[in-house]
């Protein structure tokens, strides 16, 4: 009987982990939405400058600065989460610092997009 396997893979007992491609995907996608994302932030925010807070807080709240505004923000911290996962992945090698941290990494960029999220929210539908 053949097995076209190499004798480490036997020894080790791996397979495809079928996430790769996936995360891959994601990370390129988010990139993608960034770059026009942040083509339009820039041009927002330096057409605010100068202004005072009622006029930022009226120019937020209009319904297509606010849902770029969310779509910019949740794509900046999806993409953030996903490069420091390759980061973490590729140079912590302690298996339980490893979970840690990237529980923690996982953890903040949750709450920094939830948080961030809420504030263009109460601006946009007025407190």
């Amino acid at each position: 009987m053949s097995d076209f396997r190499t004798p480490i893979k036997n020894a080790r007992g791996l397979g495809s982990a079928k996430t790769g491609t996936e995360h891959f995907v994601h990370q390129r996608l988010t990139a993608t939405a960034l770059v026009a994302l942040t083509i339009w932030f820039l041009v927002f925010v330096l057409s605010l400058s100068g202004a005072d807070y009622v006029t930022a807080t009226a120019a937020i709240a209009k319904p297509w600065n606010a849902m770029l505004l969310v779509g910019f923000l949740v794509a900046m911290f999806w993409h953030a989460q996903l490069g420091l996962q390759v980061v973490l992945e590729d140079y912590v090698h302690n298996s339980l610092l490893a979970l840690a941290v990237q529980t923690t990494v996982k953890f903040i960029a949750v709450l920094g997009a939830i948080v961030s999220v809420f504030a263009v929210a109460r601006i946009a539908l007025g407190n």
